[in-house]
């Protein structure tokens, strides 16, 4: 992706003739879970009959129905456009000790932008990463790395995040944290859809550098998931060995 392309401008372009309103689904869900269960729901095909499919939607509640059987039920109970189906999912995702949360959250969302779709008589896109967002915000996981390899010190710890707060202002995004961990830095923020991911940390950091150098140029970013500090360090070893020659 270019410096200059946003997610936004993207998904507009791949979508073509069938875009509509855009939605992020706002919730936290592993990636690999959100895999599964899209993975599972082509498995099962369009074809089933809703009506059975609302007479057993009980079976969710019952602990000796099978877990298979469960997600064949959520999956199906989200493509049925009924009221019903809708607050069976919503009393089910609220019951948080079910063992399938984050099946009952997908199919909870699923469910609803079908009915929206339907009462508001237009298309309803869902956008979902592993970070969720917020509105038309996406979360973003974003490592830096100083350029010693050594820790912050205090007047760099303040420029760094007396910066990253002004780049949020100004793209109206949000800052929700901001970790310094000896070498490395870490920021979670949401960002609009429309604005250019690494156009904003290429001038960030920029501006960051104006005063010493003293960041790396290059950084991580994800919406996939929130690393701890020993999973980027074990990354970037994995990746400065890739570098070296033979």
């Amino acid at each position: 992706m270019d410096a200059k392309d946003n997610i936004y401008d993207k998904i507009r372009e791949l979508l073509g003739e069938l875009s509509g309103s855009l939605t992020v689904m706002e919730q936290q869900i592993d990636a690999d879970i959100q895999f599964e269960y899209y993975h599972y729901a082509r498995t099962l095909g369009p074809d089933f009959d809703s009506e059975k499919v609302l007479r057993e939607r009980d079976d969710l509640f019952m602990p000796d129905i099978p877990e298979e059987s469960k997600k064949t039920l959520l999956i199906r109970l989200a493509t049925i456009g009924s009221i019903e189906a809708f607050r069976t999912l919503e009393k089910f995702a609220r019951e948080r000790e079910n063992g399938l949360t984050d099946w009952a959250t997908l199919a909870l969302q699923e469910n609803r932008l079908l009915l929206e779709s339907k009462l508001l008589d237009e298309n309803k896109v869902l956008i979902s990463s592993g970070l969720g967002g917020k509105g038309l915000k996406i979360r973003y996981f974003t490592v830096l790395q100083s350029r010693s390899g050594c820790g912050f010190s205090d007047f760099e710890q303040k420029l760094v995040s007396s910066e990253i707060r002004f780049a949020m202002k100004n793209c109206k995004g949000d800052l929700e944290s901001v970790h310094f961990d000896h070498e490395l830095c870490t920021i979670i923020s949401v960002i609009p859809l429309q604005v250019p991911i690494q156009g904003l940390f290429h001038d960030f950091l920029k501006e960051c550098n104006q005063y010493g150098e003293f960041l790396n140029p290059d950084c991580m970013i994800t919406n996939v998931k929130i690393l701890s500090y020993d999973q980027i360090r074990k990354l970037i070893g994995c990746m400065e060995t890739s570098k070296k020659p033979g």
